[in-house]
């Protein structure tokens, strides 16, 4: 999976922001809270926090390690972008997005699942 996909698939979960941190990470958040971060730099690598049956598959994987400074807070890190398949990264961050907006206090969560149904139906009149 390349960087431009990862974004892609990052930018299209509902009430998503990006922005460049610490230099050179491309960090996604929903609500404010990170949930997927991005090396910008070669050879690029993504960090994010899947479920935790699906940490201990990916940590068996050749190529992927706990993330530095996140791996308390179960994160892992993708080290060798071709070592998972596009679908597990998916899968990984998706599940990254669902656990920070569950975080979120539910009158956040609700606002931003009314701002992202608005914009749903603008797109669709368009």
């Amino acid at each position: 999976m390349t960087l431009d996909q990862v974004r892609a698939f990052s930018i299209s979960l509902p009430s998503v922001t990006e922005k460049v941190q610490w230099g050179d990470d491309l960090v996604f958040k929903v609500g404010g809270k990170m949930f997927c971060v991005a090396y910008l730099g070669v050879p690029t690598h993504i960090s994010f926090r899947p479920s935790a049956d699906h940490r201990m598959e990916l940590l068996e994987t050749e190529g992927v390690i706990p993330a530095p400074y996140m791996a308390r807070a179960g994160w892992v890190s993708v080290r060798e972008m071709n070592a998972v398949s596009a679908a597990e990264i998916k899968k990984g961050i998706g599940a990254s997005y669902e656990y920070y907006f569950a975080k979120l206090p539910k009158k956040t969560q609700a606002t931003l699942a009314s701002k992202a149904k608005r914009l749903n139906n603008r797109q669709r009149s368009s």
